[in-house]
């Protein structure tokens, strides 16, 4: 998938039903039947509204008062693949299951990736805006 101009959620969302293989006919819901999915260009994704400063993501390091945040705008400038990872992660299952899904999902920043030995078909994500 060719995020290039993409918004995020749609992205995601088409990324999400790939991973769990609910395109598939022989879709079951406690078996992974979906196919592995590399993002590129996660680097040109875009959010709509105010989102880029209004939206903020939350980690914990581990340790006392280790809470973190940081907006959408600084995680797409930094690490814009984590942002894309997130927003699937959060629309698959929260079980063994969706981690082994979430497993399948490459995301890089630009437009080169190390899977052009798979061969990996084209998929047109939803063009929205």
């Amino acid at each position: 998938m060719d995020a290039d101009g993409k918004i995020l959620g749609r992205l995601a969302s088409e990324a999400a039903s790939l991973l769990r293989g609910k395109h598939k006919p022989i879709f079951t819901p406690h078996v992974d039947t979906g196919d592995h999915v590399v993002v590129i260009n996660a680097e040109k994704i875009r959010l709509t509204g105010r989102k880029l400063v209004q939206k903020v993501y939350y980690h914990h390091t581990g340790y006392p008062g280790g809470l973190r945040s940081s907006t959408a705008g600084k995680l797409l400038s930094e690490k814009p693949e984590r942002l894309i990872q997130q927003a699937v992660r959060g629309m698959l299952p929260k079980t063994k299951l969706g981690h082994a899904m979430l497993k399948k999902l490459k995301v890089y920043r630009g437009p080169k990736h190390p899977h052009q030995a798979q061969k990996p078909e084209a998929v047109k994500a939803a063009q929205a805006g």
